[in-house]
């Protein structure tokens, strides 16, 4: 991170996130990563460091900060374990549409408990027949007086076995398509709100992803978010690219980490009389593979910038470094393993996981064949502007 293009705020955060990724997360990735359990020490943790609420305004209780400074923490985390990194930036998914769509006294509610790592909160959009495609969604949201009874499941809910609350998406005007869906707060102690399969994944296995079953879900009618049906699927979309540079970062994380052991591997492993650090082809790999992180880095960074000033447009930069950094990161840990040789292949090295946890994020919040298609139509809807 070149210092003089971040505050003094942001260079003291970078320094404390990875004090915790260091002495209290990089110790604990490998017992989570075989139990596949959340690890509470971890999140117990974060909490007293006070990083909970990074990206909440201080309003609130949080920290203030912008999506530059969740991507810095989110960083540093997953450098160390990308699973805790995505269950604290998975706080951030959860958080937003309260953020940009919540009245005042939702925020007023619900932001506080998470901003103080008092609450988790998880994001509920995908369902079984309905992931990139999430306007065809089916959960609906009847309205009963002072209440919405929901109905539904949803799928591969991130912290959803954990978290106090979750923000749910369901179709409240059918036939209405994208614009009949509608958002809400979901508290988990909600009476028909039941927390169902949990996935048994290839990596990020600290962190649950799971089945929400609504059944009956009586969700009080001031938990609709921003107060007024038909507004959920904007929000959720919003939300999606203030929250893609954060998965970014953990794939920028995720492959600095990747590159560490290797540097550090290879440096101690002798063959043929030297280091297999020394040669020559093994350097090269290097150079590419710290080249591209750190492009992965500005792009995530100058993203993350681009939104905290308020910019509207924002979905191709967003995308744009979702892409490019979970492909890097993809390669890059595929490169290290292979450096590693057959130990890169064994559990007994750190460097498997990396692997592992990496490819999720070219798939979660958008795989990046989805990303291309945002990145495309922006492109040529900017072209047909400057033609006309």
């Amino acid at each position: 991170m070149i210092e003089e293009l971040y505050t003094p705020k942001q260079i003291e955060l970078r320094g404390r996130s990875r004090e915790l990724a260091e002495t209290t997360m990089r110790p604990l990735a490998a017992k989570y990563d075989v139990a596949q359990e959340y690890p509470w020490e971890v999140q117990k943790a974060v909490k007293e460091a006070g990083l909970s609420g990074v990206w909440i305004p201080e309003e609130y209780g949080g920290l203030g900060g912008g999506v530059l400074d969740l991507c810095i923490v989110v960083e540093e985390f997953s450098r160390a374990c990308g699973g805790m990194g995505v269950a604290f930036a998975v706080n951030a998914l959860g958080s937003f549409p309260i953020i940009v769509g919540g009245t005042d006294e939702q925020q007023e509610r619900f932001l506080p408990g998470i901003a103080a790592g008092e609450k988790l909160v998880a994001f509920g959009l995908s369902e079984g027949k309905a992931g990139s495609d999430a306007g065809s969604m089916i959960t609906r949201a009847e309205r009963d007086g002072d209440v919405y009874v929901l109905n539904g499941e949803k799928k591969w809910n991130t912290n959803g076995a954990v978290a106090s609350l979750n923000t749910i998406f369901a179709v409240t005007e059918p036939g209405r398509g994208a614009r009949g869906i509608s958002g809400f707060v979901v508290e988990k102690e909600t009476p028909g709100y039941r927390v169902g399969k949990h996935e048994d994944k290839m990596g990020i296995r600290c962190v649950p992803v799971v089945e929400i079953h609504l059944e009956g879900c009586r969700v009080p009618a001031d938990n609709l978010l921003g107060g007024k049906e038909g507004r959920g699927f904007k929000h959720a979309m919003i939300t999606l690219d203030r929250a893609r540079p954060g998965v970014a970062a953990q794939a920028v994380g995720l492959a600095q980490g990747a590159l560490d052991l290797a540097m550090e591997y290879t440096h101690e492993r002798q063959q043929f009389g030297q280091s297999v650090s020394s040669f020559q082809g093994v350097q090269w790999m290097f150079a590419d593979m710290a080249t591209q992180i750190e492009a992965a880095r500005q792009l995530v960074h100058t993203a993350a910038r681009t939104i905290d000033s308020g910019h509207k447009n924002i979905s191709k930069v967003s995308a744009m470094c979702k892409l490019f950094a979970t492909d890097v990161a993809m390669k890059v840990t595929t490169d290290c393993v292979q450096l590693f040789g057959g130990y890169g292949y064994c559990k007994d090295y750190p460097i498997e996981k990396y692997m592992r946890d990496a490819k999720i994020t070219q798939i979660y919040e958008g795989t990046n064949q989805i990303q291309r298609l945002v990145i495309a139509r922006n492109l040529l809807r900017e072209a047909a502007s400057e033609s006309s």
